[in-house]
Order: structure tokens, then sequence, then C-alpha cells
């Protein structure tokens, strides 16, 4: 079974550089900072946690699922980013900062979506059986559509989905979905 999982990891390879590619891209492209692609791939822990999360994903998915772990847990020690194994992230993803980003286990992201630090995606609460012990792997963290941006600190909790194109605002509380096209912030203050 290793040999198998060892062979079927290696044919993935090429499709994970693919992916690479395009969140390195998307890296250069979302941050004004950034000057050139070895300065991302050397200094950038977000891309460093996403290079380590789409190997350990691969791994995850082919049932390796310790090693999977064993990496995530590696790259949030250095990085301060916890990025579950089994979350699908899709292509162009971009953690900008990204300590004390969280990423659970049933999180779905699309395409080009990008987040800032001290981003959570989370679950609100665990379903349980009849007996009261929780259901392993049942969906319960977010779904985030292609074209979300989520800024620092926000924190989206359950099975919810943000729409495609929004805009989450830092510091927010989200648990009820949010349509595509939608820029949600904190209330301003109000003086009388």
């Amino acid at each position: 079974n290793a040999l198998a999982i060892a062979r079927d990891f290696a044919s993935d390879l090429p499709a994970i550089r693919g992916l690479l590619v395009g969140d390195l891209r998307a890296a250069f492209d979302g941050d004004p900072a950034a000057n050139n692609y070895p300065e991302i791939l050397l200094g950038y822990p977000g891309m460093t946690a996403i290079i380590h999360h789409r190997l350990a994903h691969s791994l995850y998915g082919l049932g390796a699922t310790l090693v999977a772990r064993l990496i995530a847990d590696i790259v949030h020690s250095k990085t301060g980013i916890d990025i579950h194994p089994a979350a699908d992230i899709g292509p162009s993803f971009f953690i900008d900062h990204g300590t004390g980003v969280v990423i659970g286990e049933t999180t779905v992201i699309g395409e080009r979506v990008r987040l800032y630090q001290a981003v959570t995606l989370g679950a609100r609460h665990f379903p349980t059986d009849a007996e009261g012990a929780i259901i392993k792997g049942a969906p319960r963290h977010p779904v985030i559509e292609d074209d979300v941006v989520i800024y620092a600190g926000a924190t989206i909790l359950g099975r919810i989905t943000v729409g495609k194109g929004s805009t989450i605002g830092g510091n927010v509380w989200i648990t009820r979905d949010v349509p595509p096209g939608t820029r949600i912030s904190q209330a301003k203050e109000q003086r009388e």
C-alpha cells in the first residue's frame, strides 16, 4: 500500500506544481509589496503554508493521513497558519501575512480567493449522533466561492456559503450565508 501511495503521489506532483504556479502568481499580483517570485517563495509564510498544504492534501486523499497531518503541523509551527490537510482549496489561492489563519477540515475554497492574517474558517458546532458522539468528517466548515477576499480577523463559522465576488471586512463574525457580490464590514461609529 505504501508503494501505491508513493507512486500515486509522484503522479500527482505535476498537477500540484501547476496549482502552485497559480498560487505564486496570485501572491505576486495580489501584493503590491511583492517584488519578485523568489522573494515570495522564500519569504512569504502564506506561500510556505500553501506549498505544504498542496502536498499534504494529496497525501491525505491517498490515505496517508498521518503523514499529511504531520506536514500540516510542521508548517503550522513554522508559519502560524493552520490548514487541515483535508480542506479543499482551489487554484490561485493567496494568504497575505497569514499568522493566525485557521482553515478547518471540511472547508471548501474556490478559485482566486485571498485571505489575510487571523482569518478563521471554522465550525460553529459539531454534529452528533443519537448517543451524543461527534460525527467525524461531517461538513461543518464554510464554503468560500470564487473571487472572495476576506480581511484580517474575520471569523466565518459553520457550513455556510460566502458567495462569489464577496468582500468580507476585518474583525467581523459571520454565521449565515453571504450572497454573491456582498460587501460586509463592521458597523460604523454613530455620533449623536
